[in-house]
């Protein structure tokens, strides 16, 4: 009779341990556990750590609450202005429904991923070219929410999306390379000849003001002419003005007159012949 008991307790033992180990899951921190009981969905989403379920019955699917990072294949369409291009992007969604995720859409990822794919050709296909490279905050924004409005119907939201790269044809890029270099040569003669401007008229104040003063003009062309001799690899030709003269010719004017030379007599040493100096 003993023998029976410890018999049918080992027994009994035995099918806990094999029931608890059948029955038994382990949900992690960023997962959440969805339980269908004979194919019905069970009303209660198991959370993270240690869980139980009827082995036979119940099926536990879990589902993962991080943040997807997805790359959208790069797409090409046609812009708005008829430019063919190439448009790649990444969108970041998150579950926040899991019964809805598991029961509204076969697999949410593969769902999201066709969306956004279609999505991007349809932005594309609004856009200007000059929208895809300088106004890229407003097309990812219109691209979420595009992507969003279905995806909150099966329990998923959309974070963000962003546009990656855009591709151009070469022709496109040397065109837009030209146009680039023609514009910065167009500013470059706007500044300088806004720089010739400013520089005729401080010569002109120049002019004006070394009229008055003759004098000025000469020590200008003597600093030039030291500035050119400075380097001292040409030879420079320099021809004297009139006004030079005229100023050497008065500053001498002050010193005073010479005085005229006398006559002077030399006799011969012959004694026989005389001349006038």
């Amino acid at each position: 009779m003993v023998e029976e008991l410890v018999v049918a307790g080992v027994t009994l033992a035995s099918a806990a341990v094999v029931y608890v180990a059948a029955a038994a899951r382990v949900v992690k921190q960023y997962e959440r556990g969805v339980v269908f009981r004979l194919g019905r969905l069970r009303p209660e989403v198991r959370g993270p750590g240690f869980t139980m379920i009827v082995p036979g019955f119940d099926r536990l699917q879990k589902v993962n609450m991080q943040i997807v990072t997805m790359p959208v294949p790069a797409q090409e369409g046609i812009t708005r202005d008829n430019v063919t291009v190439r448009v790649d992007a990444v969108v970041y969604f998150k579950v926040t429904s899991p019964a809805e995720a598991v029961v509204r859409v076969q697999d949410y990822r593969f769902a999201v991923s066709q969306m956004a794919q279609t999505s991007l050709r349809s932005i594309i296909g609004k856009s200007e070219l000059d929208d895809l490279l300088s106004n890229r905050e407003k097309l990812n924004q219109g691209l979420e929410l595009m992507i969003d409005s279905p995806a909150v119907e099966w329990g998923v939201t959309i974070d963000r999306v962003e546009i990656k790269d855009v591709s151009l044809p070469e022709t496109m890029k040397r065109s837009m390379a030209r146009q680039a270099e023609a514009d910065r040569e167009r500013r470059a003669r706007v500044i300088n000849a806004d720089a010739e401007l400013q520089a005729s008229k401080k010569l002109a104040e120049a002019a004006h003001q070394m009229s008055d003063a003759p004098a000025a003009l000469q020590l200008r062309l003597l600093q030039t002419v030291m500035a050119v001799a400075a380097e001292k690899n040409s030879t420079l030709v320099l021809p004297i003005p009139v006004e030079l003269l005229r100023f050497l010719e008065k500053g001498a004017g002050g010193a005073g007159e010479r005085p005229p030379l006398e006559p002077r007599l030399d006799s011969d040493p012959e004694g026989s012949n005389s001349r006038q100096e």
